[in-house]
């Protein structure tokens, strides 16, 4: 017969007590670990079997993020003022003391119209595989029936049902794995732990611990994570066996004690998935999934930063704040997702979509008509993201492409009106191409343009009022030549984050007005795109960019070299965003490189670049002479 599971927190507590009293006088580092450490043998361990339990997050590719904790009852104000930013930082916007926070977020949190099956359908109907849950978010507050505190939605709220039960029985009904968000270096709650500056006196600054005079506090952070944090992830783990655990802001908490969290729970469970953000970078170790299991992107992404080959996911919201804000009304679009989750896919990544219900417990009406909106185009397109992954092929003009296995789709955003859909870079036999809007899946007719390219004949209008999807399944070793196409069709919007950076610039966060490259200081510093024309044509250049956030830049001039020609033009200090015409350049058939450089930077740094986009201007009609 197993303990029960009281035993078992109590019993895990007393040891880590113990462990932690015995290292209290001990100097707390982790400079002298690597991966072959003797003293990292559990994870290498763990990662024997990396891709065993990545299978499955894999083949899902598309889950669903909720943020729901007693702060959405505040639902983003705090005694009629709006809270800035995230609203489920609301207690650490207002610095609200614990005792009137337990008052007024805590014990009247009564979630009575709260519906785990309701959730979960409506997640499952919107194609998303996997449900990540705020199990305790940074105001350490329990949203399940914890043995290791009474701080928890049982023992401190009217509610006393305990939600991630009802939730794990929903996702094993519809097939949904389940994982649990968990914010493991700080707790606002806890005296020892981390952030709570106005009222426990905890440092202020994010890298604290590497200050010689925090120093003395490490040793409270070992306390609180041998006290709560390690104890609730264990007793996470053998409640509910979830399939992943999505730990945050490792910053705030030294290296060591979150490679602690990790390992108590890799000693004992070698199945549940880990994200990167449960420690920051050790040298050593891979630079984006750490010890993890996989690489996480910063927050809202509206655009996705190189990656690499490796395994990585994005967490886009449905507007502006991830917990539930009834003032943020910056909601999205259903298409709006369905494009960022085919990038996303298209580029080898996961998309983790936030939903933030109310404090009563219903999903938004707002978040709902999207995820139905979503749906519906997954009910025709699913089988082009679950299991389907990175594309070989180059980006082109009309949209973005997946992959699964010998089958290429082509998520088509801007619809060719005169029925011809030209593949770029496609140079292997395409052996049938259909619709998959189309249930009879009749075969379009190719023709091939020349070696590098081929023609698809659509119908003029798109079966989908969003992306329209053509399957294509191709022969051979699916080789592919790498240039852009240019098209003489529709614009041609070159990122860049799908650029060759030259020099020592940095890509931006990827957020809205944040998808640019930075720390552009040098003038040999360049933005490279190789490209192909098929055809002689003319073009508009039309160049996006804003203001360097540092405030000794003040602009300059820079060089655009498109071919062989060239445009240059100002870069207008103070600006957010804008995007400027360059004029009109005839461009020659052939292969060459769009770049960008600075000629002249005025001030410590030049623009913030997003983009350049080449938009096709009509041919001239040829000159006739009257008689």
């Amino acid at each position: 017969m197993n303990p029960p599971l009281k035993h078992i927190c109590i019993t895990t507590l007393m040891t880590l007590s113990l462990m932690a009293s015995a290292a209290t006088s001990q100097e707390i580092t982790l400079k002298p670990y690597h991966p072959q450490h003797p003293d990292m043998q559990w994870w290498r361990d763990s990662m024997e079997t990396r891709d065993e339990r990545l299978q499955w997050w894999r083949e899902a590719r598309f889950g669903c993020f909720i943020h729901w904790g007693v702060y959405s009852r505040l639902a983003g104000a705090w005694k009629g003022e709006r809270a800035p930013g995230y609203s489920e930082h609301i207690m650490k916007k207002f610095e609200i003391p614990m005792a009137v926070y337990r008052k007024e977020a805590v014990e009247p949190f009564n979630p009575v119209d709260f519906d785990a099956d309701e959730w979960v359908r409506t997640i499952h109907n919107a194609g998303m595989r996997y449900l990540v849950i705020t199990a305790k978010h940074h105001d350490g507050f329990a949203m399940y029936d914890s043995d290791c505190s009474d701080y928890d939605i049982v023992d401190a709220t009217p509610f006393k049902r305990d939600p991630m039960k009802e939730l794990k029985a929903a996702c094993d009904k519809y097939g949904v794995r389940l994982g649990f968000y968990y914010s493991h270096s700080q707790d606002w709650s806890h005296p020892k732990s981390t952030h709570n500056y106005w009222e426990f006196g905890h440092p202020r600054d994010r890298w604290w611990h590497g200050k010689e005079k925090y120093k003395a506090h490490i040793a409270n952070v070992r306390e609180y994570m041998d006290e709560k944090a390690i104890p609730q992830v264990l007793e996470l783990s053998r409640k509910y066996d979830p399939d992943l655990f999505w730990f945050d802001t490792a910053f705030w908490a030294p290296a060591s004690e979150n490679v602690r969290v990790l390992k108590a729970l890799r000693e004992e469970n070698q199945t549940a998935i880990v994200n990167s953000r449960v420690i920051n970078s050790i040298p050593g170790f891979d630079e984006d999934r750490r010890l993890g299991d996989y690489a996480t992107t910063q927050d809202k992404p509206a655009e996705f930063r190189p990656q690499g080959e490796g395994d990585w996911e994005a967490i886009p919201t449905t507007n502006e704040s991830y917990g539930y804000h009834r003032m943020d009304n910056t909601h999205k679009p259903a298409s709006y997702f369905i494009g960022v989750l085919i990038k996303c896919v298209g580029r080898g990544g996961n998309l983790l979509m936030n939903v933030g219900p109310r404090g009563d417990g219903k999903i938004d009406d707002k978040d709902v008509a999207i995820l139905n909106g979503i749906g519906e185009w997954m009910s025709i397109n699913a089988e082009s993201i679950h299991g389907a992954g990175r594309s070989p092929l180059p980006l082109q003009a009309w949209g973005e492409s997946t992959r699964k296995g010998q089958v290429l789709y082509l998520h088509v955003f801007d619809w060719p009106s005169d029925g011809r859909l030209t593949v770029g870079g496609l140079t292997e036999q395409i052996d049938k191409a259909y619709l998959l809007a189309d249930k009879t899946r009749s075969p379009l007719k190719v023709e091939r343009l020349n070696e590098l390219d081929a023609v698809i004949h659509v119908p003029t209008e798109a079966p989908d009022s969003s992306v329209s999807t053509i399957a294509v399944e191709v022969a051979g070793e699916m080789s592919v030549d790498t240039d852009r196409l240019l098209s003489n069709q529709t614009s041609n919007k070159f990122h860049v984050f799908d650029a060759r950076l030259d020099g020592n610039l940095r890509c931006g966060p990827g957020h809205i007005h944040e998808d640019f490259v930075t720390d552009w200081s040098k003038s040999s510093d360049r933005v490279i795109w190789p490209v192909r024309l098929n055809e002689d044509a003319s073009f508009e250049v039309l160049l996006t960019y804003s203001a360097s956030r540092k405030k000794t830049t003040e602009g300059g001039t820079f060089v655009s070299t498109i071919g062989d020609q060239t445009l240059s033009g100002p870069a207008v200090d103070g600006v957010r965003e804008q995007t400027s015409s360059l004029g009109k350049i005839d461009l020659k058939q052939g292969t060459f490189e769009i770049s960008i450089k600075p000629d002249q930077i005025e001030g410590s740094e030049f623009m913030n670049l997003h983009s350049i986009t080449l938009r096709p201007l009509p041919s001239e009609s040829p000159k006739t002479m009257d008689l």
